[in-house]
């Protein structure tokens, strides 16, 4: 079902103006986005649940645009990942880029890999539906926070799996990704805790991390490493009390001991939020961890925190502007 936004002719034609820079004005695209709501990717497991669904947010104009991917955490207890695409979309949308919120089961209704399976689906998906969409398929990136930023490094780092693909929804399309944007995810559950069988981590694997240890490291973004991985930015706080800083200093490093092209952003005193992560107020604070072409750079006090950051990481990450895209695998 599409919808229009609600937003005037006038304000968008003056939005698309600024970022369009010194473009004439009669060279201003002055359609309104588009959002197309509640896509079924797949068939909905069970039956009325809401894991294989997700909401378009389409930039005006424009032919094959690069595409962000975003699930929202919930420590994999809720399905309905694809809440608060809305609250950035606008911002992608005015630098041409479409977004994609996507859900996946929680953990109440399947067990691992069937998350993988189930984010991996809707890639193929909007990569089979890309000229309907006008996507471009080569450049896909995903981004979520917490859960969802498992959910990132997981569909950054697994590309190319077959063991982890799944049959669920179309088939016959690749299911990687050409970047990623983690905001606190997980990257080694083994590391996370719990025995008892009641973490969030072990009703993901439906079982107690003291009997599974395999299939957690299965399940941890940091045991799927490989050369062929794409560029990977990593954001999280140094007081964050749900998920410990530790688990993305862990896998920047073991990133750079690959030499991949990876970026870490660690911001003291922030929690487990991504307005406190981004908080103007703490920028200059933080330490910024860069490797490129198997070189590390740090930087204290810079790059901030932003949206200006995250869509220039990705420009670069994608080839956009005109570049050609970068064969990562």
């Amino acid at each position: 079902m599409n919808s229009r936004t609600g937003v005037a002719v006038a304000a968008a034609a003056a939005l698309l103006g600024m970022v369009a820079g010194a473009a004439p004005a009669s060279a201003v695209d002055t359609r309104l986005p588009e959002v197309v709501k509640d896509v079924a990717y797949a068939p909905a497991q069970p039956a009325n649940s809401k894991g294989h669904l997700l909401d378009l947010y389409l930039p005006a104009g424009g032919e094959a645009r690069p595409l962000v991917i975003w699930t929202a955490g919930s420590a994999w207890q809720r399905d309905d990942g694809k809440s608060r695409a809305d609250s950035f979309a606008s911002l992608f949308n005015a630098k041409g880029y479409a977004v994609a919120g996507v859900s996946i089961r929680s953990s109440s209704q399947a067990q691992f890999p069937a998350q993988v399976h189930d984010f991996k689906a809707a890639i193929r998906f909007l990569r089979a539906n890309a000229a309907k969409y006008r996507l471009d398929p080569k450049r896909f990136a995903y981004m979520g926070d917490s859960s969802g930023g498992w959910t990132t490094q997981m569909a950054t780092l697994t590309g190319g799996e077959e063991s982890l693909e799944g049959d669920i929804g179309t088939t016959g399309q690749p299911s990687n990704v050409q970047a990623g944007v983690a905001f606190y995810g997980i990257s080694d559950l083994n590391k996370l805790g719990g025995g008892g069988g009641d973490t969030p981590q072990e009703k993901l694997l439906g079982c107690a991390l003291t009997v599974c240890k395999e299939k957690a490291a299965q399940a941890s973004p940091i045991t799927h490493i490989d050369k062929a991985d794409p560029p990977l930015l990593l954001l999280h706080g140094q007081g964050d009390t749900l998920v410990n800083h530790e688990q993305s200093v862990m896998l920047y490093q073991a990133l750079k001991a690959s030499c991949r092209e990876t970026q870490f952003i660690s911001v003291p005193g922030a929690n487990h939020s991504m307005n406190d992560v981004m908080n103007p107020s703490r920028f200059g604070q933080q330490t910024g961890y860069t490797v490129n072409n198997c070189k590390e750079t740090v930087s204290n006090g810079s790059p901030n925190p932003t949206w200006d950051h995250i869509i220039g990481f990705l420009n670069t990450a994608l080839g956009t502007g005109g570049a050609q895209p970068r064969d990562h695998g």
